[in-house]
């Protein structure tokens, strides 16, 4: 019980951790839904300190790692251009592509920069007239309202030297594909505090009602964290199937409707490749054909690059919830945060890289440190 001295109240912990123990009759299966809540998981460890019948299944959540190994190689085609500053979130440049990462284009002579908004690559454009801006726009719902934003603020002051390389990615879609998937055992999801904040949560009733498992919405402190689980396994046990609300402190039910409406008026839903696990319909957004000559895939010709992801690497499992990371063979081993095979093991948000930060290694791993490069 070593971790539940660290949480901020740990006497609140004990209480929620009491009222699971007490609740629960049978095995159940949870998935947390975003990657900033298995860091939370693990770091607190929330895995080990659950009684016995409860199972976190680690879930897509992860920006990062479900961008497309496509859309990493083009990143990298774009970002070598000589005329080109191409911009981007710090977590993105050490994401491996087939040949390399971000890091290594800008080792070799490409300007990539690390911003903090896209905002911030709107303003290199307009100091840089004679460069082409690129600022690689990835993320769920969360992060859509700002790109989109950009997007319309540079329509309107006519920049022509500033565009997005897109892979926006959408959580309902995932979350019902999983459902569908021969030998899903997911019996409840604690959704994404983040996305809800944005899209609010009235689109996940008509998941509940379709395949009868509760979903929580659920925040990213611990204490968040236990009690959407406690409130899942109390549905679970009363067979019951509906949409709580557990992030009441900054979710409702709408969500931010002038940011779906900014939302709504720059980007269309598309068909999307997620790494790892290949194509869901109608699970992301791409910019519309009034905005599209701000796509960077069209204004640099890179749309048609094929790949092949590593054959030891099983991070689409991971982000399937099919297994562990750490019952990966390459887990440790092959695959470590130097020398990482997919997008799982570098992420901040990464299941990979949480298992590996917090210690979960397989029974037959010994870590040990890596030399500096």
């Amino acid at each position: 019980m070593k971790y539940l001295d660290e949480f901020r109240d740990s006497a609140a912990a004990r209480g929620l951790l009491k009222e699971i123990r007490r609740a629960v009759t049978r095995p159940w299966a949870l998935m947390e839904v975003c990657g900033g809540q298995t860091h939370s998981i693990l770091r607190h460890g929330i895995d080990q300190l659950l009684p016995e019948g409860v199972e976190l299944i680690h879930g897509p959540g992860c920006p990062v790692c479900v961008t497309p190994l496509e859309m990493i190689d083009q990143a990298l085609a774009i970002a070598a251009r000589p005329e080109v500053i191409f911009c981007s979130f710090g977590d993105m440049l050490r994401v491996p592509g087939s040949h390399g990462d971000l890091f290594q284009v800008r080792s070799q002579g490409g300007d990539v920069r690390v911003v903090y908004s896209p905002l911030d690559a709107m303003q290199l454009a307009q100091t840089h007239p004679s460069r082409q801006v690129v600022f690689f726009a990835i993320g769920f719902e969360t992060t859509a309202p700002a790109n989109a934003m950009a997007v319309y603020l540079a329509r309107q002051q006519g920049l022509q030297n500033f565009s997005m390389l897109v892979s926006h990615v959408l959580a309902p879609p995932a979350m019902e594909a999983i459902l569908r998937a021969p030998g899903n055992r997911v019996q409840a999801f604690l959704a994404a505090g983040h996305v809800c904040s944005v899209m609010g949560y009235h689109q996940y009733h008509q998941l509940c009602e379709n395949y009868r498992l509760p979903i929580v919405v659920t925040g990213f402190e611990p204490l968040d964290v236990l009690e959407g689980i406690r409130r899942a396994v109390l549905q679970l046990e009363r067979g019951e199937a509906c949409v709580e609300n557990a992030y009441a402190r900054v979710v409702t039910e709408a969500g931010n409707q002038v940011a779906q409406q900014r939302v709504e008026e720059v980007f269309e839903v598309t068909d999307r490749a997620w790494r790892g696990i290949g194509l869901i319909p109608q699970s992301g957004w791409r910019l519309r054909e009034a905005y599209q000559h701000f796509d960077a895939a069209l204004r640099f010709a890179v749309g048609d690059i094929r790949t092949q992801e590593s054959p030891l690497c099983m991070a689409g499992k991971v982000l399937e919830g099919r297994i562990k990371p750490n019952e990966c063979p390459a887990f440790s081993t092959a695959c470590t945060p130097r020398k990482p095979l997919g997008a799982t093991m570098v992420s901040s948000e990464g299941a990979c890289a949480a298992y590996y930060l917090y210690g979960r290694l397989p029974h037959t791993a010994v870590l040990v440190p890596e030399p500096r490069p």
